[in-house]
């Protein structure tokens, strides 16, 4: 269970920041930065919520989802290093990513095919939510970049999540923009 009774602990002002094993980091150090970028894509999720209360199945989604984002903050705030900890640590697991893959499939029946790119534009759930998945995209890129660091591990369910959520954002941006009457397409040369 989290407790919170002090806000600031005056721990981090030179820098650094203590994973979930107790072990100091800096705060630029590349497993802070991509917990830290998770940390900013369920921000981003949580802005577009305030446009998609009207469609409860689909906000459930969205906050379904902002509670694994937190789950794959402190599974990436725990390495696995194999040692034995006090603790069971958090970790993403395979039916996270299979429900991802599963309301995916659910908001995607109800588009119409691309024949086109689409902007991040349209209503203001539909831009939150292409805010997020760029968001999420650069976390990518940061656990791909641990997971290939000498001496970092990252989970693969953790590494599937993070790369099916951009595709659950994409998808959920286009069926926010749906009621409005579809997608934004970009025009080649439009504007030359």
């Amino acid at each position: 269970m989290v407790v919170l009774n002090r806000i600031y602990t005056r721990t981090g002002d030179r820098g650094e920041t203590s994973l979930g094993t107790g072990e100091r980091r800096l705060k630029s150090d590349l497993r802070v930065e991509s917990y830290g970028t998770v940390d900013e894509a369920n921000a981003a999720i949580g802005i577009a919520r305030l446009d998609t209360g009207d469609d409860p199945a689909f906000d459930a989604m969205l906050m379904r989802i902002q509670n694994d984002l937190f789950d794959l903050g402190a599974d990436l705030c725990t390495p696995d290093t194999g040692e034995k900890l006090d603790y069971e640590p958090l970790r993403i697991i395979s039916s996270q990513v299979e429900r991802l893959e599963t309301e995916i499939d659910e908001l995607n029946g109800n588009l119409q095919p691309l024949r086109s790119f689409v902007l991040p534009a349209g209503t203001r759930a539909a831009a939150g939510l292409h805010l997020a998945r760029t968001v999420s995209r650069r976390a990518e890129r940061l656990m791909v970049a641990l997971a290939h660091t000498e001496g970092e591990q990252v989970g693969e369910p953790a590494l599937h999540y993070i790369n099916r959520l951009s595709d659950f954002l994409f998808v959920a941006a286009r069926y926010a923009n749906l009621k409005a009457g579809g997608d934004v397409l970009w025009t080649p040369g439009k504007n030359r």
